[in-house]
């Protein structure tokens, strides 16, 4: 029976255009996870060259992009849809991160190459489930298990010890493969050689996952996240582990934020970690702690900040309260909902001024401008309507405004 992530869309046009075809990896993984996680993208498979796998798709209907054909992948798109479609391939010889490929017709052969059993299984339109390594079996123990020798799958490519940590923070439970651990110690070294762009990459995706800090522990522990992450040094997750205990908003950078030190240079981090400009500045705005309430602020703060929102307040104003909570341990649960709650409008407009007698023009707006200023200053927002009517009155009266 065709499981339900295939029946539809590119990925079910994609199998029929190519006989024999199977659907791999994390979309598999997912699918046969109790109980099945959100499945976003699906990967395909075959036993075909990739240029008779791109003539198949196009004769088929569907758009093809050659995006990595020296690595026997093709993009095929239907409805705005991608499906990765890559032939059954051997490495003929790798340098620690890139491989030069062969096409081969071995199903296990290829599923050999692969990085952990839970990623090696595949399912095809029938919905039998080709599981040569054991996934099957581990994913529901909760064990993340390299395939084959754990040395040979890191001296392959050095970023399957960081995507360890990524799929054990999220798929695994109890204690880590014990194999798999010493096999990761002893390749530290070979981290040196991965790209700045693909480490900050897994260290995005690890902390976007639910709980990342006892991941963050092992990584610790077997030396990868010094020499991934020596600005986090020395190592004190406590913040972290606060941030997941009072359900912190799931952020990556807010999760950055709260391994680093204070005082921590988070330029000089954005710089060598390739950082975009938006994410440099989203982490400046969360690390800034100076324009931030105290705990425990008063209505008339709290009011002023709410009406203050009216101006541009990011919506991810709440970060920076979320980080003092986790570096302190406070709870600034009433800041938070300040900087959330609807403001407060100013209560006067112009047809206020000009029953007082202030003239069109740009005493009005002046005036106007002068009693919004003081009602959020002096008045913490609190003042009535008639408050500000009379001091518009006032201001008028005397054609001033401070």
């Amino acid at each position: 029976m065709t499981p339900e992530f295939l029946r539809h869309g590119t990925p079910a046009a994609v199998l029929a255009a190519l006989p024999g075809s199977r659907a791999v990896g994390g979309a598999v993984r997912d699918f046969l996870c109790e109980p099945p996680k959100a499945i976003h993208d699906v990967d395909v498979a075959v036993a075909l060259p990739p240029l008779e796998v791109a003539r198949r798709l196009r004769e088929a209907g569907l758009k093809v992009f050659e995006t990595g054909l020296q690595h026997g992948t093709v993009t095929a798109v239907l409805e705005r849809q991608p499906v990765e479609v890559t032939s059954l391939r051997r490495d003929v010889a790798t340098d620690g991160r890139h491989a030069e490929v062969e096409w081969i017709g071995d199903w296990r052969e290829d599923a050999a190459r692969r990085d952990f059993t839970i990623n090696a299984m595949s399912m095809g339109l029938d919905g039998v489930l080709h599981d040569y390594f054991g996934g099957m079996a581990d994913l529901r123990a909760g064990c993340v298990r390299f395939v084959g020798v754990p040395g040979a799958r890191l001296a392959e490519d050095y970023l399957r010890a960081l995507r360890f940590f990524r799929f054990w923070a999220r798929y695994g439970r109890g204690a880590p493969d014990g194999e798999a651990v010493a096999a990761i110690r002893d390749a530290v070294p070979g981290l040196a050689r991965l790209s700045v762009e693909r480490v900050w990459m897994e260290i995005k995706r690890l902390l976007q996952a639910p709980e990342p800090p006892d991941a963050l522990r092992l990584m610790e522990r077997t030396g990868v996240l010094g020499a991934v992450l020596p600005e986090a040094l020395p190592v004190d997750l406590a913040p972290l582990d606060l941030l997941v205990a009072r359900a912190a908003p799931v952020d990556a950078l807010l999760r950055l934020a709260a391994l680093l030190p204070a005082g921590a240079d988070h330029v000089a981090l954005g710089q060598r970690l390739k950082l975009s400009s938006a994410e440099v500045l989203r982490l400046a705005h969360i690390l800034d702690q100076s324009a931030m309430l105290p705990p425990g602020a008063s209505e008339a703060e709290l009011l002023i900040w709410r009406a203050l929102s009216r101006f541009g307040m990011p919506p991810d104003a709440h970060l920076p309260l979320w980080l003092a909570d986790a570096r302190d341990g406070l709870d600034r649960a009433a800041e938070r909902a300040a900087i959330h709650g609807p403001p407060p409008v100013f209560p006067l407009q112009g047809r206020d001024a000009l029953a007082l007698g202030v003239p069109p023009g740009p005493d009005l707006g002046r005036l106007l401008g002068a009693v919004e200023a003081w009602w959020l200053r002096e008045a913490a927002t609190r003042a009535s309507r008639a408050d500000c009517l009379e001091k518009l009155r006032e201001y008028a009266k005397r054609n001033t405004a401070p």
